[in-house]
């Protein structure tokens, strides 16, 4: 893994520590501080998240309408946490406004993704004389399903949040923002029927699994949501966190996002996504017990299977030498499961720093995953190739695309040519981004609670990060398994603290360093408890060996 290049945001701790987190992230005006510090649900608004009034407004009257004259309705999610999540905010609403409304989530395999004419026909078969289908978190690039629903007498409705491509769908409306994610467009929606701030738990899982910006409405309804969520009485999320062994009173952002989102996100990647749908809406018990262990076995399924492909796709890299070859890695073969390649390919950015998409060939047509790094908009990349594909669709950080396997190899050529070309050489350089430098003395628990106050933590809004100079190495091992996990314990010259460190995955550099070196440390502050014990503890991001003379 190639060195990383250290960014201070902030070089000379000057000012109040939390003025420099706020300035870091952009929040700089007193009006900005008070919402980002003491955010307040009556702030989400229709207007805050970007939905425009009047097509929503427009499609509060067709579900009205729908309900009036008894329609069968279909809402139409996605296999994902962010499309269950939202299919079943929208399905228990209007379920408890009518019973002719249907939760839908389509087939990875069988049906693709988002609104298809497959899905759209399945639909018809199951639910005869269905009259509108919702999409949650999907069908904003659905052109031609849209067109043959249309045909065939059914009215769409679209709420979604992806990227839109240059034609919207013919839609009988869209319901759209990208500030949120597609589980919160949906409950903006579902809360023109009937307010119900237990559905904020349900957003809270969304906004952390799909990775959206914790600034504005996304972390105030995330802040609201955790609380709901750690005081949840839905049985299914109950019985998930007994099958991971997780105090639901605990739950935060880590144990959202490796905990929690990877079971309900197990089924729609190897089996079928209902069941992950059941189990959020199931009012009985034992139900909830077979489900929470369905998706528990599924996941530990998902992860060998993860690590078998990593490992497949990172041995033909090696083999190929593509990683040095290329600005892009592009992995096909026809072994991979389209439910984990998305997995895989950002293990591969994790390990080569490359935008990297991997391919699920298949018999016409082949999925592809893609993810990509810092800078690099990876959907518009791709749309680039859009005539050679059958369709595609994502952020900018994550895509997925259709392609005809015999176009496979040319399309491989074409965008390994685009990267060469719009790929800047300073972007394949991971930059660790840290808020400021301090003094390891100035460590303390106060400094620990002036932290807290900018949690939840994610996409937009890190963990604060700091660097410490000069410290001396007093102590230092190994531990964890396969000794992966380097611990020391640092304190400046002349200053009594010494406080401990630990640095996960990076045992392998501990031949760089040895007891009485001095270190420059990149690290986030933690409070490590030990059988009822407290202390603060550095966790490591980086670390670089300096001359014993102080700079």
């Amino acid at each position: 893994m190639a060195d990383k290049k250290w960014e201070v945001l902030s070089e000379k701790k000057t000012e109040n520590i939390t003025q420099i987190l706020l300035k870091n992230r952009g929040i700089t005006s007193k009006k900005d501080t008070e919402e980002f510090l003491n955010p307040k649900l009556e702030d989400v608004t229709i207007q805050s998240v970007g939905v425009n009034k009047v097509q929503l407004k427009k499609a509060v009257d067709r579900i009205k309408k729908a309900i009036k004259d008894k329609e069968e309705v279909v809402i139409f999610g996605d296999y994902d946490v962010d499309g269950i999540c939202g299919t079943a905010i929208l399905w228990e609403t209007l379920y408890s406004l009518s019973k002719n409304v249907h939760p839908y989530i389509p087939h990875r395999i069988d049906e693709g993704y988002g609104l298809s004419i497959a899905g759209i026909s399945n639909v018809n078969v199951q639910i005869p004389n269905v009259k509108l289908i919702i999409t949650v978190d999907n069908g904003i690039v659905a052109n031609e399903a849209v067109e043959y629903a249309n045909k065939l007498g059914i009215d769409v409705i679209i709420t979604d949040h992806h990227v839109p491509s240059k034609k919207l769908p013919n839609a009988f409306e869209v319901v759209h923002t990208t500030k949120l994610c597609g589980t919160g467009v949906a409950y903006i929606l579902s809360e023109e029927f009937k307010k119900n701030t237990e559905h904020l738990s349900l957003v809270a899982l969304a906004t952390i699994a799909d990775l959206v910006p914790l600034v504005g409405s996304n972390r105030t309804l995330l802040k609201f949501g955790l609380e709901q969520l750690k005081k949840t009485k839905r049985v299914g999320i109950l019985e998930l966190c007994k099958e991971a062994i997780l105090n639901p009173a605990e739950i935060g952002t880590y144990e959202i996002g490796h905990m929690i989102a990877p079971r309900l996100n197990a089924m729609g990647r190897l089996e079928y996504a209902m069941d992950s749908l059941r189990l959020l809406c199931t009012t009985n018990k034992k139900r909830a017990q077979e489900l929470a262990h369905l998706l528990g076995s599924t996941n530990r399924e998902r992860q060998q299977l993860t690590i078998e492909t990593v490992a497949h796709a990172s041995s033909t890299i090696r083999n190929t030498k593509q990683a040095v070859k290329n600005k892009l890695l592009f992995i096909s073969h026809e072994s991979y499961q389209p439910g984990v390649i998305g997995l895989v390919a950002g293990r591969l950015v994790e390990e080569y720093y490359l935008p990297s998409i991997v391919v699920a060939k298949g018999n016409p047509n082949s999925k592809a995953s893609a993810r990509s790094i810092s800078g690099f908009n990876i959907i518009d990349f791709i749309r680039e190739a859009s005539d050679m594909l059958v369709d595609v669709g994502g952020h900018p950080m994550a895509a997925g695309f259709t392609v005809e396997t015999s176009k496979l190899e040319q399309l491989q050529l074409k965008l390994e040519k685009l990267a060469a070309k719009m790929l800047d050489v300073g972007l394949l350089q991971r930059t660790l981004k840290i808020d400021c430098e301090i003094p390891l003395e100035d460590i303390s628990e106060d400094l620990y609670n002036q932290i807290k106050k900018l949690e939840p933590f994610g996409m937009k809004n890190p963990q604060p990060v700091f660097v410490s100079r000069n410290l001396r190495i007093v102590d230092m091992r190994l531990v964890g398994k396969e000794n992966k996990h380097l611990k020391i314990k640092v304190q400046h010259d002349g200053v009594k603290l010494i406080i401990d460190g630990i640095g996960f995955g990076l045992g392998e550099r501990s031949s760089e360093f040895h007891i009485g070196d001095f270190v420059d440390v990149v690290y986030s502050l933690e409070l490590e408890e030990w059988n009822g014990n407290k202390k603060l503890q550095l966790k490591i991001k980086d670390i670089k060996k300096v001359s014993n003379q102080k700079q």
